[in-house]
């Protein structure tokens, strides 16, 4: 059994965090130079994809939880 809820729109903003320090790391030890303003559309892309995860997962955890909470014989309304 889970301890918690998975949500996939924490690990997507988490994964393009670690690539800004990865970016900056890099910088940082020699290995590639990178100008500063680089990180700035990774870190904003990767929030807005994060919030748009975000929201598909809960659309589709509150279409699954009304369509369990009906009763039997009854078909889900479908939205248009």
């Amino acid at each position: 059994m889970l301890r918690h809820e998975f949500q996939p729109g924490r690990l997507v903003a988490g994964f393009f965090l670690i690539l800004a320090g990865v970016i900056y790391a890099g910088d940082a030890g020699g290995t590639w130079e990178t100008p500063w303003f680089v990180v700035i559309p990774v870190v904003a892309s990767g929030l807005c994809l994060a919030g748009a995860v975000g929201v598909l997962t809960r659309a589709i955890r509150r279409r699954r939880a009304v369509s369990r909470t009906a009763p039997a014989g009854t078909q889900p309304v479908e939205p248009r």
